[in-house]
C-alpha cells in the first residue's frame, strides 16, 4: 500500500509529519487549507480510520500505526482545548 506523509502546522505555532497507511487521507484533507479543530479531528480520524481498514482488508491486520497517529493527533487537539486556544490546524503538505 502506498503510504502518506502530512505536515501539519497547529494553531501554537507547532508543526508535526504524521503517517497514513493509505492514499485516502487524500479524500479528507487537501494541503494548504484551515480547518476548524473540530473539522481536522472528524476529517483525520475517519481517514486513518479507513486507511487502516484497508490494511486490515489486504493483510488481515489493523494498522497499529494509524491508530498510533490518531492517538497523537487526538492528544494534541486535547492540549490545544485545555489551553484555549482554538485555532485552525493548517494541513501544509503531502508527501
Amino acid at each position: 500500500m502506498p503510504e502518506v506523509h502530512f505536515k501539519v502546522a497547529w494553531p501554537d505555532g507547532e508543526q508535526q509529519i504524521y503517517y497514513s497507511p493509505s492514499t485516502v487521507i487524500y479524500k479528507s484533507l487537501q494541503a494548504g487549507h484551515k480547518y476548524s479543530q473540530a473539522d481536522f479531528h472528524q476529517r483525520v480520524n475517519s481517514a486513518l480510520e479507513q486507511a487502516s481498514q484497508r490494511v486490515a482488508e489486504k493483510y488481515g491486520y489493523a494498522c497499529s500505526a494509524a491508530a498510533d497517529e490518531q492517538q497523537k493527533i487526538n492528544f494534541k487537539l486535547s492540549c490545544l482545548r485545555e489551553a484555549g486556544n482554538a485555532g485552525a490546524v493548517t494541513v501544509l503538505a503531502f508527501s
